[in-house]
């Protein structure tokens, strides 16, 4: 048996890396890959492109103006004087936010009434919306809360002030909350399973296309062996795809990792077999290797999408919730993040390794019984 499966991995690593572009695309595409969403993927608004209609121009709206320049939130691109000029960056995009302060601010803060500042975003993007409201909101709170501060001072001079509250804030994990500490591990589980994915989906498929597969069928080798001979190849290529990108995740990107890195190493493990369960089972369906792309990714983005990486698993259907259980990358999403934020071990991730070893067994089994030594 062992000597059988031997052949099958000697095989299996000559005909994956007989091609060079083929070692391009399995080691240089999932860094590249990485790099490019590693970037792309933050949730962080920094320098929004914003215009500034000051009907006040007054050293108190300036001095406010300033707050939020200088916030490193706001950029400023235009400083405009009618509705029709803001409009019109609106509309073609050219600034994301207004701030605008209507003429008589100065005079209602001098006689002690509530001055309205407007602040005017593009809401076609809700979260950069959200996220740009937010920090104007705290800005604004704290231009108020100075100028509360200085009137009882004038008022009361050198007396007591009244007791205030002060917040002390403290993450207790990602402490900066820097976004891409959360999403950039998120995008290396999403690379190494389209990796995967995509490499086992095809291989099947490649022995009936290059016409090898009457020569494995008269061989003594039976179906569980086949399967294993074509998925630790993979296996051995998604450990060293897990190496480059948590090496490029670490050293480049300076995430955090916390946890145990054995720990990371078994949980790719358990990651990989319904990953690569999944694949072979898509090839033994399919009868060519287009059929077995279209079919991997069918697979891949809805897993992507229901996996908890871009939308909360909580706010989803409740039926959609059920369904997210039979998604690897659920699970791993949860693993992966625990151990390089979070630093937690085995006996906090203990269920999601549990469920991806049940998910990968029964994929494995299913690919098993579905291969036959037939090329009906």
């Amino acid at each position: 048996m062992f000597e059988r499966i031997r052949t099958m991995l000697v095989k299996e690593f000559l005909q994956l890396f007989r091609d060079p572009r083929m070692r391009m695309l399995i080691f240089a595409a999932p860094m590249i890959q990485l790099l490019v969403f590693g970037y792309a993927a933050t949730t962080d608004v920094r320098l929004v492109a914003t215009a500034v209609f000051d009907l006040d121009n007054t050293p108190a709206s300036r001095e406010l103006i300033d707050r939020f320049l200088g916030s490193g939130y706001f950029r400023r691109v235009e400083q405009v004087d009618t509705e029709a000029r803001m409009q019109d960056l609106l509309d073609h995009g050219r600034v994301r936010a207004v701030i605008r302060i209507q003429k008589g601010f100065f005079e209602d803060l001098k006689a002690r009434r509530t001055a309205s500042v407007q602040m005017i975003v593009d809401g076609t993007d809700s979260n950069t919306a959200g996220i740009v409201l937010n920090y104007a909101g705290q800005i604004a709170a704290r231009y108020s809360q100075d100028i509360l501060v200085s009137r009882w001072e004038h008022v009361l001079g050198a007396a007591p002030r009244p007791g205030q509250i002060r917040l002390q804030e403290r993450a207790w994990f990602n402490e900066n909350l820097e976004s891409r500490n959360y999403y950039v591990p998120g995008v290396m589980a999403n690379i190494v399973m389209l990796i995967t994915l995509t490499l086992t989906g095809m291989a099947v498929i490649r022995e009936y296309e290059i016409g090898t597969m009457e020569q494995i069928m008269v061989t003594p080798i039976r179906p569980v062996e086949f399967i294993l001979g074509k998925s630790l190849p993979f296996v051995l290529i998604g450990y060293v795809d897990v190496l480059l990108v948590t090496a490029v995740c670490v050293f480049w990107f300076k995430v955090p990792i916390r946890g145990s890195f054995l720990l990371l190493l078994a949980a790719t493990a358990l990651y990989l077999l319904p990953s690569i369960g999944l694949g072979l089972l898509v090839s033994t369906i399919c009868k060519t290797q287009q059929q077995a792309m279209m079919s991997t990714f069918f697979l891949f983005f809805p897993a992507m999408m229901l996996s908890g990486f871009i939308f909360p698993i909580a706010n989803m259907p409740t039926v959609i919730q059920w369904l997210t259980l039979l998604n690897p990358l659920r699970y791993f999403l949860i693993i992966i993040r625990g151990i390089f934020l979070k630093g937690v071990g085995p006996d906090i991730l203990w269920p999601q390794m549990a469920a991806l070893a049940v998910l990968g067994v029964a994929t494995l089994w299913l690919a098993v019984r579905r291969f036959h030594k037939t090329l009906a």
